[in-house]
């Protein structure tokens, strides 16, 4: 479970069992938005670092850019989400590919294409 108190401040902390997440609404920490756009990057390197992990090679050097593109009605729909990988000239292209497969596959992105089954509900309680 996730659990956050809302407060009078501009941070917004979310809590599981084990770790706490950090937001604000002033600019001095991600906002939410932001924070799911990281979400998305750090996917990557995990599936990256995976990847190298079955290969059996170090993924020290591997850079992974990501950028959202907004959609037609705004800041607030994404329409695509790039996820540029830059690596080391010692890698081989096959090593390269498999990384670039590993990474197609990350868990979040997943999730966000199979959204529309995603049943969202706000209830009180």
């Amino acid at each position: 479970m996730y659990a956050t108190l809302c407060d009078n401040s501009p941070l917004i902390k979310v809590s599981t069992g084990k770790h706490e997440a950090s937001f604000a609404l002033n600019g001095s920490l991600m906002n939410p938005l932001e924070g799911f756009y990281a979400t998305l990057a750090a996917c990557a390197a995990v599936y990256a670092k995976k990847a190298c992990k079955e290969l059996g090679i170090a993924a020290e050097g591997i850079a992974i850019d990501c950028k959202p593109f907004a959609g037609p009605k705004g800041p607030l729909t994404l329409a695509k989400f790039k996820t540029d990988v830059r690596f080391p000239a010692h890698f081989s292209a096959e090593q390269k590919a498999a990384i670039l497969d590993s990474i197609k596959h990350c868990a979040v992105k997943e999730v966000v294409m199979d959204g529309p089954t995603i049943d969202f509900q706000v209830a009180e309680v």
